[in-house]
């Protein structure tokens, strides 16, 4: 038996092979990340004599090139924690931390854990690019946050209140009222020192050419607010560039959101558990995308605990002789994305009260009960996770679906 340790990094792994007993096959040498070079890897594994498992990190997506070849030339690639990797002894006092000596340990914890190793199955292409748009969606709500925070602080100085006179939700194209009045009436002199007459008239025509509905009460509010405003920053040229362009970046930002988030929507319902997973209450077209996004095909996971492990919900053990602590941290090893992604459905489900809802009567059991509010939402999260996985589970059986052909279903 071939225990193979690879250490991946940006464009180049180092690779060492292991037998038992501390039997060297080949020393730690590096592989670059080409296709010619990852090729020549591969057939010098399947020349080894005996059975060959290749063993690494699960880091980002530097991995991926490296498993998808190998796996494709038939030989067992299993794709590790890296805290399952970091926590592995390394028989010694000395703390050595270079690319040959984690090539090797990553080697000596495949032939230690050599019946237990799971095989890395590479994802089929929409799952792949439902995962990609995930990551981006987040990056880019990020962003937008900052970008309205940042928005908001500057309309603190020249137009306060702005915000507030607004409740208007964001439209499909990701424009919002409040931005775009922002935009056009950027220092309050901008309404203040109009008549109120021409004022009402021009918001009247802003209203019609951003396809917004005009109360006459609004305008006739906007005009009385603002000549008791106090702006802190006077009207002028830097003043209007700066609110512009910040109005500008937070509407690009939030267009970015919302293609992101149908182009998700779209790519999460050709698959076949999405029916499933959308009927669940508290899940949408945008939380829905996400949790098959993050939790992927629910055939790799051996059980529901393996679900709940993978998103970190799960509570730790803490117990050690006469000790057993009953009140434990969750373990938060998981995906923190899937972990927002619950969270929030937690909280739809709370602001709605669905009376007949299971998640939602085991979370109101939990608060009733005088639960802190992390424990008792990560304790619906828990829940609710088993039941998605009951629910894909039975529901991939009854289409009779087999698992995807690993070697088709490589991304293009």
């Amino acid at each position: 038996m071939n225990a193979v340790g690879i250490d991946v990094s940006k464009g180049k792994s180092m690779v060492a092979v292991l037998r038992p007993l501390g039997v060297v096959v080949a020393k730690p040498f590096e592989v670059n990340h080409t296709a010619s070079e990852l090729g020549e890897l591969a057939r010098f594994l399947k020349s080894l004599d005996g059975e060959t498992k290749v063993v690494m990190e699960h880091t980002g997506r530097y991995y991926e090139p490296v498993a998808q070849v190998i796996h494709a030339q038939g030989l067992l690639v299993s794709a590790v924690n890296p805290l399952l990797i970091r926590e592995y002894g390394g028989n010694s006092l000395r703390r050595v931390k270079t690319d040959k000596a984690d090539s090797k340990k990553m080697a000596r914890y495949g032939l230690d854990n050599w019946a237990e190793l799971r095989e890395y199955t590479p994802m089929d292409t929409i799952r792949y690019e439902l995962k990609t748009l995930n990551r981006q969606f987040h990056l880019a709500s990020k962003n937008r946050t900052a970008c309205s925070n940042n928005l908001i602080a500057l309309l603190d100085q020249s137009f306060p209140g702005v915000r507030d006179w607004f409740d208007s939700p964001v439209r499909e194209d990701g424009s919002q009222k409040w931005v775009d009045f922002a935009r056009a009436f950027w220092h309050v002199d901008c309404v203040r020192s109009r008549s109120h007459t021409a004022f009402v008239e021009r918001y009247q025509r802003w209203c019609k050419s951003h396809r917004y509905n005009f109360r006459l009460e609004k305008a006739e509010e906007i005009y009385r607010q603002s000549s008791e405003m106090i702006a802190l920053v006077p009207k002028s040229n830097t003043t209007k560039l700066l609110v512009q362009e910040a109005a500008s970046q937070l509407l690009n930002l939030s267009r970015m959101v919302e293609v992101l988030r149908a182009e998700m929507n779209r790519l999460a319902a050709q698959l076949p558990e999405y029916s499933i997973v959308m009927s669940m209450y508290g899940v949408g077209k945008s939380f829905g995308p996400q949790l098959m996004a993050e939790i992927g095909d629910i055939r790799r996971f051996a059980g529901k605990q393996s679900l709940v492990a993978f998103a970190g919900v799960d509570p730790m053990v803490n117990q050690s002789g006469m000790k057993a602590s009953r009140s434990n941290k969750s373990s938060k090893r998981g995906s923190p994305l899937l972990r927002k992604t619950l969270f929030n459905v937690m909280s739809c489900l709370l602001q709605n009260a669905p009376p007949d809802e299971p998640v939602f009567q085991f979370l109101d059991r939990k608060r009733a009960e005088g639960k802190p509010y992390y424990v008792y939402m990560t304790a619906g999260a828990n829940k609710f996770l088993r039941i998605y996985f009951g629910k894909v589970r039975d529901h991939l059986a009854a289409l009779d679906m087999p698992p995807p052909d690993d070697a088709s279903a490589l991304p293009q």
